[in-house]
This record gives C-alpha cells, structure tokens and sequence, in this order.
C-alpha cells in the first residue's frame, strides 16, 4: 500500500471536498498519509485530521517563510508539547527558503536551529524544506549534530551531490510530483542513484500536481503516478517500488 509522506490536506483548497478527495485516495491503494502543521494556523487544523481519521499522522514544526510569525518561546514550547501525542511522527517541514522573501535569512536560520535541537531532545526525525538553499541547509544540519535523529529531504530538488551529503546524515529522500514531469533531468537522475532502501514518495498536496495533472489541485491519490515513474526510472516493478517506500516511511517515522 502506499504512503504519502508529505501532504497539506487541511488547505483551504480543500474545503469544497476534503472528504472525497480523502476517500480517491484510499481508493488508489494509499493507506497512510502524513500531514504536515507548519504555523499558528496549520498546526491545529493538522491535528484535527490526524484525530479524526485512524491512516493519517501528522508532522508539526514552524515552516522558514514563517519564521517572523514565530513566538520562539511560547510556539516551541507548543510543538514540544504535541510530539508526545501518539499521531505526531516528526518535527517539519522546517527548514530554509531563499526563494520568498518573507523572513530574514538569519532570523530563518535561528528558527531552523532551535527546531533541530528540539527534534534531538524529543527523539523525533525531521523534515525538510529547502528552497534555493542547499549549501546553508547541509552546514546548518552538520554543525546541529541533525544525523542524531535524521529525517526525510522533502520534494527533493538539489544534485546528486547534495543528496549523498544528506544521506550520509541519516535522511531519507522523497520525491512529488516533479520527477514526473518530462524536462526533470536532474531529479530523474538522482532518484536513479538513490539507495531503495533510503527512498520515499510524497504529493505535497495541493501543490506541485504529477504529470498529467501539472498545474491543476495536486491529491493524495496522485502519489501513485509518482510511483509509477519512480517505478521507471529504478526499472522494478509498481508493486516492488510501493512496497519498498512503504517499508521506508514506516522505519522512518515510526509508523505501525
């Protein structure tokens, strides 16, 4: 069965249909899905979901965009609190993004850290978002000692070198809806490279949609169609792939 590893379903995007868009994906074989509270107002709105039905988990922490939104104290305080509820698999998406300019570099940086020392002293896995900002992310995990805990590199984008600085730390990478698309060369190329045992899938629903959907509402049910190019590009089986990054997210997020 699959396993979406990142997926934003309390999106307002959803509020027209959310429980059809739920029941598409169950009916495409996607038994489990993670999803990621990443602010004041996502981080309930997540939780809510996680409560509510028995196959979705839930990943809490303060996305970098963010990062002048937070309350250190008080909103660290909040997440700690909530990794000790029993749906709560790991501390994301957090991380670095130097494509919006929304929060201060450095200020972003602080947040990024403080988030790696709490998901050490929890013993949770992390997940990460990076945008435009790989060589500070591979510093920043290095000098916050992140390979104690490891986590998963969300909708990989860097090369392949990157990639192994990151998997050397004890992360797994995940791959959405742009390795499908036809002009993805590098990404192609790095999930080739890719270890079986080190890969996972995800949507980031609604956003970044597969092929032949690129542009429209991304879904949880669409993870299949990133399987089925992973599933190409490793030359193994739908099924073989599907069950090897099931096995993968479960041993990473603790999953039973």
């Amino acid at each position: 069965m699959l396993i979406d590893t990142h997926a934003h379903l309390d999106s307002r995007k959803f509020d027209g249909d959310r429980e059809n868009v739920i029941a598409r994906a169950q009916a495409a074989g996607v038994d489990t899905i993670v999803n990621i509270g990443f602010n004041r107002e996502t981080i309930p709105t997540t939780m809510a979901l996680a409560e509510k039905y028995p196959f979705i988990y839930a990943a809490v922490g303060w996305h970098p965009t963010d990062a002048v939104e937070m309350r250190p104290e008080e909103d660290l305080a909040w997440i700690e609190e909530l990794c000790s509820h029993p749906k709560v698999v790991a501390i994301g998406e957090i991380g670095l993004d130097y494509y919006w300019d929304t929060s201060p570099k450095e200020l972003q940086h602080t947040v990024f850290r403080e988030q790696i020392r709490l998901a050490r002293k929890v013993g949770k896995p992390i997940v990460i978002h990076n945008r435009d900002a790989h060589e500070d992310i591979v510093r920043i995990l290095r000098e916050e000692k992140a390979e104690e805990v490891g986590g998963i590199m969300h909708c990989f984008s860097g090369s392949w070198e990157t990639a192994k600085m990151c998997l050397d730390m004890n992360f797994d990478i995940s791959f959405g809806g742009p390795v499908t698309f036809k002009n993805a060369r590098v990404p192609k190329e790095v999930l080739a490279r890719v270890p079986d045992d080190r890969l996972l899938l995800e949507t980031d629903s609604p956003y970044l949609a597969p092929h032949p959907h690129r542009g429209q509402r991304n879904e949880p049910a669409y993870v299949s169609l990133v399987a089925e190019t992973a599933a190409e590009i490793k030359g193994i089986s739908v099924e073989e792939l599907v069950s090897l990054t099931s096995r993968n997210a479960k041993m990473r997020l603790s999953i039973r």
